[in-house]
């Protein structure tokens, strides 16, 4: 069971935002979708869901066209907000469980487990509108989830949460997806992605330009850091063969370098000039794959 996405392009007018666009993502799995804003991430997720239709290819869940009779089986959790400020959380998210094709029964139960989880039972019986922003988007996630979707798509889910709240919605999506939920997974912050995700497309301008495994995405890019913390100045490493980026820190110097190899005449050059608190090689990050590959920071 997977989700396919074969050879799709959607156009308005004479805009292409998403062009031809391939992607296999497997049961199971977190996959991240990044790319700057307008980039294509919301009109494929949109196509997904079936609320756009793409003009070429198509979009297959477990070898079947995702239309109105599969929305039991999604949930989506969009990058705008869209709950009813006016009605109280149980009153909205029992609805659009119901919605959904569950019994009442059934989604009171889970909103209460919800609920718990999150800290926030008191919330019940509130208007959405009584909420702070991070509570709207908690209340927000268990809509996108109270009705168990076999395929969670998840845009921007962290924005408004401060790091107690990601952390508390970062171990959801991973139980979920541990008890075998298919999420597609967009967001700007590339430290929640490296955490997540196990395959990844960066998309640009409606195209993948990289696309694949983590982990196979960091080797083939080639390229590595190296963080030195040290008590002289490290500028004449700015000239050294194979150094491609320097920036002074305030503990040192953090260098991006052709390859390993590179590692060894900087640790060279030195070594004996003083006192060396920590020199570390790293795997590239995803934020210098996508600066490298889209020409942008991603903040």
């Amino acid at each position: 069971m997977s989700l396919n996405i074969n050879h799709v392009t959607k156009k308005f007018g004479n805009f292409t935002a998403v062009n031809d666009l391939s992607l296999t993502i497997p049961k199971g799995e977190i996959y991240g979708f990044l790319g700057a804003n307008g980039a294509g991430k919301t009109t494929t997720f949109r196509m997904i869901l079936g609320i756009l239709t793409p003009i070429k290819g198509e979009i297959t869940w477990n070898g079947k066209q995702i239309d109105e009779t599969a929305s039991s089986l999604v949930g989506y959790l969009p990058e705008e907000r869209g709950l009813y400020p006016k009605q109280t959380v149980k009153d909205q998210l029992i609805y659009l469980a119901r919605l959904r094709g569950m019994d009442k029964q059934s989604a009171e139960k889970e909103l209460k487990n919800w609920l718990n989880r999150f800290h926030v039972p008191e919330y019940e019986n509130k208007k959405v509108e009584e909420l702070s922003k991070g509570n709207q988007q908690k209340i927000q996630f268990i809509a996108s989830v109270i009705h168990k979707p076999k395929l969670l798509i998840l845009d921007e889910p962290f924005s408004g949460l401060d790091p107690v709240n990601v952390e508390l919605l970062k171990s959801a999506v991973n139980d979920l997806k541990n008890d075998g939920t298919t999420i597609v997974f967009s967001s700007h912050r590339m430290e929640h992605v490296e955490e997540l995700c196990e395959s990844l497309c960066i998309m640009h301008h409606g195209s993948p330009v990289v696309h694949g495994g983590l982990k196979e995405i960091k080797r083939a890019f080639g390229k590595k850091n190296v963080t030195i913390h040290a008590d002289f100045d490290l500028s004449f490493l700015k000239e050294l063969d194979g150094v491609l980026k320097w920036k002074k820190t305030s503990q040192g110097a953090h260098l991006q370098i052709a390859s390993e190899e590179v590692s060894q005449s900087i640790f060279s050059e030195i070594t004996g000039k003083g006192f060396i608190r920590k020199f570390e090689l790293e795997e590239p990050s995803l934020n210098d794959i996508f600066i490298e590959k889209v020409g942008a920071s991603y903040e």
